[in-house]
């Protein structure tokens, strides 16, 4: 198999020394000319962009080096950096960043826009074409639930328990453009979609195809979009290490398989609920399984990509810690019924 090279781009979220979102991204931002941290939605928010990286061991220390560059920046601005995919305290609505794109977003989208201090991780995955981008889409598909399930980390917002292990999923959901991809049958075939939802004024332009899985609109690559931004940096590289097998896994496969989409629909709902903590739904057939027998098929799918990465241990050991200690909505709603400190847990150092 050939193996392509990875990206990734982590969201966090800036708040105070009482645990209220903070809006200084451009401040955190100016402080580091040298690193590729770019502005977000809303003023609370920034992102790190990894180099691209080679292998799991790269994308690791870039990580942990960027997360700790910026965590400094942030204390520097009487911030502290949060890895977690909603605001724990505060307010719903934010302010939005000074920035012409974002501005118009809040003239189109309202409240919908001002709501969205939501902190996601994306993961790109070379590809040779868009054609092997469509088809790669399609093979990922399945797997979606499966990679959110894995990496929530947003159960408490604004000081509630919502009951759902990524209530990220749900906020994000309102997008008009937002969720799974639909089936492509071909580039055509997505040019049309897109072209669809900019006729209809849903969209602005091609960036806010916000599917959790696209072609990048800039760069070769396809872009893995489904997950919350991970706890912790082990959690991301996981992740990222199982988007790239299954991106290789899927161009070396056929057309990729057509799902029910009531079926796609409930085991995503069910999720972004239960995390890690209940059943999953096996997205071919409709059964609910465990969640664990269901990371086993997805292990064992991609498994001659991942002993070509010489990854299987890393994989292998990151969900049977995922398992047995919990992901970040584990560990946060742990945290919070016993009364103990989110955002201490969440913050980045």
């Amino acid at each position: 198999m050939n193996i392509p090279s990875i990206g990734v781009e982590e969201e966090l979220l800036l708040v105070s020394a009482t645990g209220n979102p903070l809006p200084r991204n451009q401040a955190v931002i100016d402080s580091l000319p040298d690193l590729d941290v770019t502005l977000e939605l809303t003023r609370a928010q920034v992102e790190l962009n990894s180099p691209v990286c080679d292998s799991a061991a790269e994308l690791d220390q870039a990580l942990r080096s960027l997360r700790s560059d910026l965590a400094g920046a942030a204390a520097s601005e009487d911030a502290r950096l949060l890895a977690i995919a909603v605001p724990p305290r505060g307010a719903a609505a934010q302010l939005i960043t000074k920035k012409a794109r974002y501005r118009e977003m809040a003239d189109r989208y309202g409240l919908l826009a001002r709501e969205q201090a939501v902190c996601g991780c994306h993961v790109h995955v070379d590809v040779p074409d868009q054609e092997a981008a469509i088809r790669v889409s399609n093979h990922l598909r399945p797997w979606l639930p499966t990679l959110l399930a894995l990496t929530a980390n947003s159960p408490v917002y604004l000081d509630q328990d919502t009951g759902f292990a990524s209530w990220r999923w749900v906020m994000w959901s309102r997008w008009p453009s937002a969720g799974p991809p639909p089936y492509l049958e071909s580039p055509e075939h997505y040019d049309a979609l897109v072209a669809m939802h900019l006729a209809a004024g849903t969209i602005m332009d091609e960036q806010m195809v916000y599917w959790d899985v696209r072609p990048s609109s800039h760069l070769p690559t396809i872009e893995l979009r489904v997950s919350d931004v991970p706890l912790t940096v082990d959690e991301t590289v996981l992740l990222a290490t199982l988007a790239r097998a299954l991106v290789m896994t899927g161009v070396e496969d056929g057309p990729g398989p057509k799902l029910e989409p009531e079926i796609l629909r409930a085991a995503y709902w069910l999720a972004a609920r239960d995390g890690l903590t209940g059943g999953a739904v096996d997205v071919a057939t409709g059964e609910l399984l465990p969640v664990a027998e269901v990371l086993a098929k997805l292990v064992q799918y991609v498994g001659p990509a991942l002993q070509e990465l010489g990854d299987e241990d890393l994989v292998a050991d990151g969900i049977a810690r995922a398992l047995s200690d919990g992901n970040g909505a584990l560990r946060q709603q742990r945290t919070f019924r016993e009364g103990g400190d989110v955002i201490a847990l969440t913050e980045v150092t």
